[in-house]
């Protein structure tokens, strides 16, 4: 995996992309940044012991695995709780709590489950904890928000370690969906014993680290567990703590009380860039971003040469220097490079205001249109470059910011058009698979789409339900190409994974970016 040094000296003026591009009158770049916090203390780094300390935009919804379903979560339950299968720094799909697996007919998938292997209150975890598990996720009573394992209908034991998945359709990319939100194990008789409430208080896991204590909104513990499977973990101590800006990164970098900084977007990344003891690692990334087109509306929006001129319009390869700095990566065709099922060979769009004008006047639209976009404010430096590039071409889109909790009910909801006619999105793509994009925002039945074709719906039947991995391939090709035909959304980038850190972490991350901390390392 390509690895992005970002490292800067200690000069403390922010980078000259950091200017205005004013492009149709509108601002293009990064929004005035808070100001930046100087440290407050004391570096405590020093006498920071083995003991790794990491934040994150946010704090978790819950720590009960089943009833979560955001990366935020997910990056502290991962290191508490084993799923079965895992994805390497290679991207390739590993053993983790299943030593192999197998499709034994159309409908069933075998998973070998490890021996040996014991939750943190001593339980052991066998078959029929990984049974409990995935059916305790698929019970409605559980309310999880998790739909990767919307094919499986049941799941029996076909021996002590032997767990047998059925689904109602050949799901070929199952143990990949197991490998993180659909496959986190949990022990059934603690949960007996506890209840789903007190369990979320104070989980127990099989993972490299056990659970000691959570401070909402401030921080939460963990200690190595030192009978895990895998080996004891790299340090004796993990701590996530919420930073929800760069100015509280920057403070807590500064004065010891973090050591790592994730999520960080490309605008928080510029905020950092430059200040003493601050180094800036990027990772290409797998998260693909894209505007989601509302094609089921009467509108300027139904006519196939309004979307592709939306395409032309939007300067993706402008939009990542002038806005992201550089840290992401064009997408022709919303499956991101890296994931099962991109092809090269489809291009992305032309960048042409010309050819914008001409197809929005061939459609009826000489003088543009009025329209909204609607972004989570955390996105709204890009939202407001995507309003400037789309009024070049005479496209007058409204930026629409709501704060993130409004946001997710809305996306979430059954109402495809609460987020008005384009939304701004992205998907974290984490199973590497070109089926995790177009799942929910594709197929004419599925949540999130808006955009209805038979031809699509098809090759999304051919992608999800064959066993053959080269007619899945041709069936991503096809669907591909269809999108770029059909322009049902304007296609953006994938991300890259941005860190901060001082001098002591040693850690990799993966294309998904999940936080497994298992086995990062620190200098004391």
């Amino acid at each position: 995996m390509e690895r992005i040094r970002l490292e800067r000296t200690a000069d403390r003026s922010l980078p000259s992309r950091r200017g205005v591009l004013r492009t149709g009158g509108l601002l293009l770049g990064a929004l005035t940044a808070p100001a930046l916090l100087s440290g407050c203390g004391p570096a405590a780094a020093g006498g920071a012991g083995n003991v790794l300390r990491v934040s994150q935009p946010g704090d978790p919804t819950t720590l009960d695995p089943h009833k979560q379903g955001d990366m935020v979560s997910m990056n502290v339950l991962i290191n508490m709780f084993d799923t079965l299968t895992t994805r390497g720094r290679d991207n390739q799909l590993h053993p983790r709590l299943a030593l192999s697996w197998k499709a034994i007919d159309a409908r069933t998938w075998r998973f070998a489950i490890r021996p040996g292997v014991t939750f943190h209150n001593g339980e052991v975890c066998d078959a029929q904890a990984v049974a409990f598990s995935i059916k305790r996720l698929l019970d409605p009573a559980t309310q999880s928000p998790i739909v990767e394992l919307r094919f499986v209908e049941d799941v029996t034991v076909a021996g002590r370690l032997t767990v047998d998945v059925h689904t109602t359709v050949h799901d070929p990319i199952l143990p990949a969906k197991l490998s993180l939100f659909g496959g986190v194990i949990v022990p059934p008789r603690h949960l007996s014993e506890v209840g789903d409430d007190g369990f979320a208080e104070r989980p127990v896991g099989t993972g490299p680290f056990t659970f000691v204590s959570w401070q909402r909104d401030h921080e939460l513990r963990m200690q190595a567990y030192p009978d895990h499977w895998n080996g004891r973990p790299g340090v004796d101590g993990l701590v996530f703590s919420p930073a929800p800006n760069a100015s509280s990164s920057l403070a807590a970098l500064q004065s010891g009380g973090v050591d790592l900084v994730a999520g960080l977007t490309p605008d928080a990344a510029q905020q950092l860039e430059g200040y003493s003891g601050v180094t800036l690692d990027g990772y290409t990334g797998i998260r693909t971003a894209y505007l989601s087109l509302n094609t089921l509306e009467r509108g300027p929006l139904q006519d196939r040469r309004v979307r592709q001129a939306l395409n032309h319009a939007v300067d993706v390869p402008l939009l990542i220097k002038a806005v992201l700095g550089g840290k992401a990566t064009e997408t022709p065709a919303l499956v991101p490079r890296g994931a099962f099922g991109f092809d090269p060979s489809v291009k992305p769009f032309t960048r042409s205001v010309k050819t914008a004008r001409r197809l929005l006047a061939e459609a009826g639209h000489p003088n543009g249109f009025s329209t909204t976009l609607t972004a989570s404010n955390a996105d709204s430096n890009v939202a407001e470059a995507l309003s400037g590039l789309l009024a070049r071409a005479g496209v007058r889109a409204r930026v629409d910011l709501l704060d993130p909790g409004t946001y997710s009910a809305r996306l979430t909801s059954d109402n495809r058009g609460a987020l008005g006619p384009m939304y701004l999105a992205a998907s974290t793509v984490w199973t590497l698979d070109g089926q995790s994009i177009v799942q929910s925002n594709v197929r004419s039945d599925r949540r999130q789409s808006r955009w209805h074709s038979a031809e699509a719906d098809r090759l999304i039947d051919a992608e999800e339900l064959s066993e053959d991995p080269e007619k899945r391939k041709q069936a991503f090709s096809d669907l591909q190409r269809l999108m770029r035909e059909e322009a049902p959304f304007v296609f953006l980038y994938q991300i890259d994974n941005i860190y901060a850190r001082n001098e002591r972490p040693r850690w990799k991350p993966g294309s998904a970016g999940v936080l497994a901390m298992e086995s990062a390392e620190v200098s004391r």
